[in-house]
């Protein structure tokens, strides 16, 4: 088979130096970064540019937000716990979210991004989108699942950890 910019078209990955099966395996999570992180810069840029999301009450708030949720929600105390500080809360999301979405679309810390990414769509499925009915119509749930494959498989390409990763191999 003919040799496409040094990565063999044989389907079976017999060819050299590697064939396309060990490429795309490789790159597998790439999409699934590129998606989430990009997602949650926006939704953390989102929330730092708007200045009602932070407000204890009013429209779009997070803490109007919380209140209509509370009752609804599987942890109410967590719901309890945001509304102390609403404004407080609102920035802990934001910037976690931002810093998530940096890591994770970057591939610095990867594992530590997908799981701060897992906690935050959790910590919002169980609070926001809990009451949601059918539960697949609440994406909070399919962005937590979403992040499972990135915490267990890491950035294995295109990323600062892989370019890390590399300069340690060639320093031993």
């Amino acid at each position: 088979m003919q040799d496409i910019q040094g990565y063999s078209t044989n389907v079976r990955g017999l060819g050299e130096p590697r064939g396309l099966k060990e490429l795309a395996r490789e790159h597998a999570l790439l999409p699934l970064r590129i998606f989430l992180g990009i997602t949650f810069i926006y939704a953390g840029i989102d929330k730092l540019t708007d200045s009602s999301f932070f407000s204890a009450s009013g429209a779009n708030s997070i803490g109007e937000t919380m209140h209509a949720v509370r009752d609804s929600s599987a942890i109410p105390a967590l719901v309890d716990l945001a509304l102390k500080s609403p404004g407080a809360f609102g920035y802990a999301i934001a910037l976690g979210e931002l810093a998530v979405g940096i890591g994770t679309l970057i591939g610095l810390w990867a594992r530590l991004a997908a799981l701060g990414g897992a906690l935050i769509s959790l910590s919002l499925w169980l609070t926001v989108s809990w009451q949601i009915e059918p539960y697949y119509f609440g994406n909070d749930l399919a962005y937590l699942v979403a992040w499972l494959p990135l915490l267990l498989g890491g950035a294995a390409s295109f990323s600062v950890d892989a370019l890390l990763a590399s300069r340690r191999r060639r320093i031993r």
